[in-house]
């Protein structure tokens, strides 16, 4: 059976954002802080964007992220157009030498995983300026990475 999967990253606020994961077997909620892992949604969007660009037959990568105190690594894993997604928790920063909590796993489709994506940033995108994206994300809408993102899933076979 196939596995439905869904991503949702809400309108900032307050340097925070709602962000979640779900599909057939479970689900992740949280929120997120701007600090101290800034660079967080153009990594995503550059790891994807690397994925479907890629010629590996295996690829894998992580992005950090922080909830203050706790941290998360998504873990981003690519094996001959599978993905393996994972989100793992820490109760801080500073525990990420530890073994964290796997919070949610997803396996599926590369391209079917990276369009759900598109249409979260594609929200993102299309209400940020109603959202005042850049003030209340503390940072720019990453466009240059979003629009080479886009540009990789147009252009992988399906």
């Amino acid at each position: 059976m196939a596995q439905n999967f869904e991503v949702s990253f809400n309108s900032p606020q307050c340097g925070w954002m709602s962000v979640g994961f779900r599909n057939n077997e479970n689900e992740f909620h949280s929120t997120t802080a701007h600090t101290p892992f800034s660079n967080a949604l153009q990594e995503i969007l550059k790891v994807l964007s690397a994925f479907l660009e890629s010629k590996n037959e295996r690829d894998e990568s992580r992005v950090e992220w922080s909830r203050n105190p706790e941290a998360f690594d998504l873990f981003f894993r690519q094996n001959m157009g599978i993905v393996h997604f994972q989100v793992v928790q820490y109760p801080t920063v500073e525990d990420k030498d530890e073994e964290g909590e796997i919070v949610f796993s997803h396996n599926g489709n590369l391209k079917e995983f990276c369009r759900k994506f598109e249409e979260t940033f594609t929200q993102l995108y299309e209400d940020r300026e109603t959202d005042e994206f850049e003030m209340n994300w503390k940072q720019p809408f990453p466009f240059e990475d979003f629009e080479r993102f886009r540009k990789s899933l147009s252009s992988t076979a399906a």
